[in-house]
């Protein structure tokens, strides 16, 4: 499954994915991963059962690479139930939704296949959203 939590910057999207981070790590039956690009920003928050990954170490320039990053971390562990990705647009160093909706796309089958649950913030105005976007809210 891939769900996306949208709205504008500074709605809480973050304060409630956290919240959802935390509520995963002690009912999920593997290992729970949150993935940002400022992950100091939030490491008090989350429980320390999580595993915190912080992307600004890593040069990633678009979704593609994006994919391939996490593509990398589910290698490296394939007990992962739930990834949760704090600003996309962030990690990712644009807001262009070019080439978004193959990623999307692309992500559902990650998850199909290794029965992993995604949920990622998104900051775009929930009235200006494209169709593929609002589907998956």
């Amino acid at each position: 499954m891939v769900e996306l939590l949208i709205g504008k910057k500074g709605t809480g999207k973050t304060k409630h994915l956290i919240e959802n981070v935390n509520n995963a790590s002690t009912v999920a039956k593997g290992n729970v991963v949150f993935i940002s690009n400022d992950s100091v920003r939030s490491m008090y928050d989350i429980k320390s059962k999580v595993r915190m990954v912080d992307t600004k170490e890593f040069t990633i320039a678009t979704y593609s690479e994006f994919l391939g990053f996490i593509c990398g971390v589910i290698s490296r562990d394939f007990d992962i139930t739930n990834i949760f990705i704090d600003g996309i647009f962030k990690i990712v160093g644009s807001d262009d939704l070019d080439g978004f909706e193959e990623f999307l796309e692309k992500l559902q089958e990650v998850s199909s296949k290794f029965h992993i649950d995604f949920n990622i913030s998104v900051s775009i105005d929930k009235d200006k959203a494209p169709e593929y976007i609002t589907k998956l809210a």
